[in-house]
């Protein structure tokens, strides 16, 4: 493997453990938020009120939460083409 390869393999390793690391925290909080969110529309169901469908603090998080980890997984996935293109480079 030539240094131009070794340098892409290890940048892209990087790159992939840095883009898990900004995508499971917010990914994990989403996931919360949402169950949340099942929960209280579960129970507004049982006891036959009406749901308020407009944007609450709530859906806006997981918005931003959502977009977070999107961005954690764009640099992961950058990460994984650099591995890539490091094994084709010669």
């Amino acid at each position: 493997m030539s240094p131009v390869g070794l340098v892409l393999v290890v940048g892209g390793f990087v790159l992939i453990a840095f883009g898990w690391t900004r995508a499971r925290g917010p990914w994990a909080r989403y996931r919360a938020l949402k169950a949340q969110d099942e929960n209280i529309a579960r129970y507004e169901a049982w006891r036959g009120g009406l749901r308020d469908e407009s944007k609450t603090g709530a859906s806006v998080a997981m918005e931003i939460l959502q977009r977070q980890a999107r961005v954690g997984l764009l640099i992961g996935s950058l990460g994984f083409v650099l591995v890539v293109a490091g094994f084709l480079v010669r």
